[in-house]
């Protein structure tokens, strides 16, 4: 079985240190980065000036610094959001809401 790779499209930060993602496949889904801020190098995204900087290249979530988190984690870690958990056109539009 050959598992499926999707770069993430879009992103939006929340409070609470979330992010809400867009997929290319047009998965919608959240992924918490709390967990990851006894890690290298994330404990600087604990301030929310520097969070909310994030933005998608590489079809990944890049941060100041050359923090970035792999796609693949970010799917595999996320939950989907909501009943449809698909991206809606208004989503994609905004490349990086942060």
């Amino acid at each position: 079985m050959t598992e499926e790779f999707f770069d993430v499209t879009s992103l939006e930060c929340h409070e609470g240190h979330l992010l809400h993602l867009c997929f290319e496949d047009g998965q919608r889904r959240i992924f918490d980065m709390e967990p990851w801020f006894g890690r290298k190098p994330y404990q600087v995204l604990r301030s929310p000036s520097i969070f909310n900087q994030a933005r998608v290249e590489y079809g990944t979530v890049v941060w100041p610094g050359e923090i970035d988190i792999d796609p693949e984690t970010l799917r595999n870690g996320s939950m989907a959001i909501g009943s449809h958990d698909v991206c809606s056109p208004e989503f994609d539009t905004h490349p990086s809401l942060c």
